[in-house]
């Protein structure tokens, strides 16, 4: 059940992302992963299915669950991250609730970096607080210190993104892990910016990793998909008192313990009593489930994921530096150039180049910015990034526009800040669009 990496343990990142967790079809020999289209399982006998329900045996059920196609990604995924297991849901937001959800429940607190999606800022601070989950957000998301004094006896977890979005701040995962564990308590991180191709956070310290694979995994603008990856380095039976979920009979289990049965020490042989729990709980009660045939688009475009990002990495640095150089630009926000506040950091954790999404304010402000969006023609306007196609959006007046000023503040999201998510496109055909909207926001 999406936990065995060990297979293919030599192979290089770029021959994992192809071959990792999928073998030829024992019935038909296909070579292409299939898409299992199906809704349900015939099950051996009525013993086979018993052990089944009960976890005695791990298989498929039903796909509101688990579903081959889903399996085999999930196991590329974990493979690709470095964690023992991975679960694939319907979207970026439902991963990242799951993987909240599956540690906090009402009377709890989570610590969190302000520099966040804003999708991810709503659920963050609107959302959770009313199924009686608090969050606190941290001052300065690489100052260790905030994050301490942040903490509290009823705290959970920790959150943060790797490379934040829109704000491209460089999270310094091994410090806040650090203070993280400290407290006793995991950090989860979103990798969607990033991908495991620039950097792998459970190497780092990181406890887990969500991603919204509707991005760079996919990579094609066509498939909603979200991502949850367990490194297994937490012992969520070491606190019983702090994770009672993990340490209390589960009744509908017939009275297993997460962390006691699935757990360090358990009959698997590794910790999967994270990943086990997210899947045989809460999505079986919740019910985000992916759908196979989007379970097999993020395979086609994970195959792929080394090539486009290296090319989008490429684009991402010329663009970042034509923008550096141009007169209606105030500020650029990319951690890999020289002399950005998070260069240091960017070196560290991201050398092959901070991502691919970049901001830049413009001269002129909320006006201008609107008038630079509307006259690209090949840059899409889209609320969406890690697309094959660069992408061109406003933050301001769309994705961080729910919400007072200083929460947007917070985010980095200021009036004349324009977000682009650079695609694999020709560069000059790149730059060529870019100033034609330089050249709309200066006329109005």
């Amino acid at each position: 059940m999406s936990d065995d990496t060990s297979a293919t343990p030599n192979w290089s990142f770029e021959t994992r992302q192809i071959h990792a967790g999928q073998e030829p079809d024992p019935t038909t020999g296909a070579r292409a992963l299939p898409i299992y289209q199906t809704t349900s399982y015939v099950f051996k006998d009525t013993e086979h299915a018993a052990n089944l329900f009960a976890l005695k045996e791990f298989g498929n059920i039903y796909t509101r669950i688990m579903n081959p196609t889903q399996d085999a990604v999930e196991q590329r995924i974990a493979s690709l991250e470095g964690g023992v297991g991975a679960l694939l849901v319907a979207s970026g937001q439902a991963a990242e609730t799951l993987a909240i959800l599956n540690i906090a429940e009402a009377g709890d607190h989570v610590v969190a970096s302000p520099s966040l999606y804003g999708g991810t800022f709503n659920l963050l601070k609107h959302t959770l607080p009313k199924f009686g989950i608090e969050v606190s957000f941290v001052e300065n998301p690489n100052d260790p210190e905030s994050w301490r004094a942040a903490v509290r006896d009823n705290t959970k977890l920790f959150f943060g993104e790797t490379i934040s979005n829109p704000k491209i701040e460089i999270l310094d995962v091994e410090k806040v892990a650090a203070v993280a564990h400290s407290a006793g308590v995991p950090l989860i991180v979103d990798n969607t910016v990033a991908t495991p191709f620039v950097l792998r956070p459970l190497e780092h310290g990181a406890d887990i990793v969500v991603h919204s694979a509707t991005k760079y995994l996919g990579g094609h603008g066509t498939t909603i998909a979200g991502v949850i990856v367990d490194g297994g380095s937490f012992d969520f039976g070491k606190d019983p008192e702090k994770f009672p979920n993990f340490n209390t009979p589960e009744e509908s289990y017939h009275g297993l313990v997460f962390a006691r049965d699935l757990g360090v020490g358990g009959a698997l042989g590794a910790n999967l009593a994270y990943i086990l729990k997210a899947r045989v709980q809460l999505l079986r009660d919740l019910g985000p489930a992916v759908a196979p045939f989007n379970a097999f688009l993020i395979a086609q475009g994970l195959e792929t994921l080394s090539l486009r990002i290296e090319r989008h990495l490429d684009n991402a640095r010329k663009v970042a530096e034509f923008l550096l150089g141009h007169d209606q630009v105030e500020s650029v926000r990319w951690a890999s150039l020289p002399g950005d506040e998070y260069y240091e950091l960017a070196q560290k954790y991201t050398p092959r180049g901070s991502g691919a999404v970049l901001a830049f304010e413009i001269a002129g402000g909320a006006e201008a910015g609107r008038r630079f969006v509307e006259a690209l023609t090949l840059h899409s306007h889209v609320a969406n990034l890690g697309d094959v196609r660069s992408l061109a959006i406003h933050p301001a007046t769309t994705t961080h526009s729910q919400g007072p000023d200083e929460d947007r503040l917070a985010a980095g999201v200021t009036p004349g800040l324009v977000r682009l998510a650079v695609g694999i496109e020709h560069i000059d055909d790149i730059l060529a669009d870019l100033e034609q909207g330089f050249t709309a926001a200066k006329t109005g």
